[in-house]
Order: C-alpha cells, then sequence, then structure tokens
C-alpha cells in the first residue's frame, strides 16, 4: 500500500520557487519564510520527504569516489540502515548524486536509481551507508516506488518537496492526496511562465481536482494554503 503523500511547496506570489530571486519584503526575508515552511514540514508529521537529483544535488555536493576494490552488490537495492526513524529520498535515475555520508540533514538517505547504474556506483553508495532501490525502467513507475518505499522501508506518510517537474509528475500519476503550499509576500519577475507545478506540454487540467481544506495567515507575511486532492 503507498503511502500517504503530501505535496509542500513554498513559492512567491507570481509562482516563482527560487527564494534567492524572490524581492524582499518588510514582512520577512528568505531566512524568515525558509524557517516558518521548515515548521510547516515537522507539523506535517511525515516519515520521509522525496526531491529529484537537481534539489537532492544541493545537499550532496561530493564528488565520485567508487571503492577501489568493490564485491558484489545487490543490483535491486540496498537497506543500509533498516529501521531509520526518517528518510531523505532522491530520484537519480541517471546515478549522478554523491554522498559523504549515510544522511542528509539527519535524514537517511536513499536514492531511487535507473536500471542502467553500473555497479561501481551502487559500490559507493553502500560504502557511504546510502540506500538504494534500483527501477526495472528506465522511466520510473512512480506508483511501483510508492509501493517500494513503503514495503521495503516502512514509509507511510511521504512529503514531496522538489521541483516543479517532480511535483507534477506525481500529481499527474494521481499519486498526491494532499496539497500544501505557502506563498510568500514577494514576487520573482523573471522573464517566462512562473509554475509551481509542471507536467510538461499536456498539463494537469484533466489530471486533478483540488478540494479547499483550510488556509492560516502565519507570520512574515506567509499565507498557508491546504487543498485535498482527488482524481478528476
Amino acid at each position: 500500500m503507498k503511502p500517504y503523500v503530501i505535496c509542500h511547496m513554498i513559492s512567491s506570489l507570481d509562482g516563482g520557487l527560487h527564494p534567492s530571486r524572490w524581492s524582499k519584503s518588510p514582512d520577512g526575508v528568505r531566512g524568515d519564510w525558509h524557517r516558518v515552511y521548515e515548521e510547516i514540514h515537522q507539523d506535517l508529521a511525515g516519515d520521509a520527504w522525496i526531491v529529484g537529483r537537481v534539489t537532492m544535488a544541493e545537499m550532496s555536493k561530493a564528488e565520485p569516489h567508487p571503492p577501489a576494490q568493490a564485491g558484489a552488490v545487490d543490483r535491486s537495492r540496498h537497506v543500509a540502515a533498516p529501521g531509520a526513524e526518517s528518510y531523505g529520498i532522491a530520484l537519480d535515475p541517471g546515478g549522478k548524486l554523491h554522498f559523504n555520508a549515510g544522511d542528509v540533514g539527519g535524514d537517511h538517505a536513499i536514492v531511487v536509481l535507473g536500471p542502467d547504474v553500473p555497479d561501481s556506483h551502487l559500490a559507493e553508495l553502500v560504502a557511504d551507508g546510502v540506500s538504494y532501490l534500483v527501477s526495472d525502467s528506465a522511466e520510473f513507475d512512480l506508483g511501483t516506488v510508492l509501493d517500494r518505499l513503503a514495503s521495503e522501508f516502512g514509509i507511510r506518510r511521504l512529503l514531496i518537496e522538489g521541483g516543479a517537474g517532480i511535483c507534477g509528475s506525481f500529481f499527474a500519476a494521481g499519486l498526491v492526496d494532499e496539497f500544501s503550499l505557502l506563498v510568500a509576500p514577494a514576487l520573482d519577475g523573471r522573464a517566462g511562465h512562473q509554475t509551481i507545478v509542471e507536467f510538461g506540454e499536456v498539463g494537469l487540467a484533466d489530471k486533478v481536482r483540488l478540494t479547499f481544506s483550510g488556509c492560516d495567515a502565519l507570520r512574515n507575511g506567509l499565507v498557508h494554503l491546504r487543498y485535498a486532492v482527488t482524481p478528476p
């Protein structure tokens, strides 16, 4: 059974996702807004969070360091920390992420990989204490990924906190149960379409239905919007 999935995001009023590019406000700055975002993250009580490769690369900045001598590796999965209390998960089909330890910010790291990732990369993850799942196909079946995270790691409540693309993919697959959005009193204003969630050229018009469930005005000018997500 898949975990309960919450998409938890923060954006500017015009949909920008990178606070370093936002305008400033007398109500707060990006550090203030990030602290509130993290507080809501804790309140949502997930036992895991998931992001894409680009977002995780901002947190795991190690260089490639495969072990000089590596034994046989499991081409399906590796569980480095059975029974961990919390997890940070990355979708990394090409095996481009590298770690210096088995955790990210105190949460045990899990990487979901494509089938063509070499044994040397798997051995590097094992040596670093990182868990992994290897997909059977290059294009991830996200429903299967969630089922495996639940069955093999015991994950029951998952927060999606990546970029617009990973969020859009989970919405399009009908796997999101709740949408939690913090809106900051700031503007991005760069040329081009601003979007919180995206799914290629086809979009999400016929794929999801949002039902309002709550709204709170928080400190530092933030507004917290909450929606239940159901199929159309």
